[in-house]
């Protein structure tokens, strides 16, 4: 995920997780349980979404990691 969508679909989803517990909280008198199962989850995953740099970091793949430290550079195809 790059920086903008991240930051979008964080910050959507904390709105969301906090829309669903006011509305819930205070509306919803009987059943004000399903804002802690729905609403808290949502916040949840939404601040890990947003604050979650980890992802942006691009990692170096294993079989390039691997021709890299063979001497002599490259290794050369076998012939048919």
């Amino acid at each position: 995920m790059n920086t903008l969508s991240r930051t979008i679909t964080g910050i959507l989803m904390v709105f969301v997780g906090l829309v669903v517990l006011v509305i819930f909280l205070f509306f919803a008198t009987e059943v004000w349980w399903l804002s802690l199962i729905y609403g808290f989850p949502l916040l949840i995953i939404g601040f890990f979404i947003l604050f979650n740099k980890h992802e942006d970091r691009i990692e170096e793949r294993e079989d390039q990691r691997s021709q890299r430290n063979v001497k002599g550079g490259r290794r050369k195809r076998k012939a048919k």
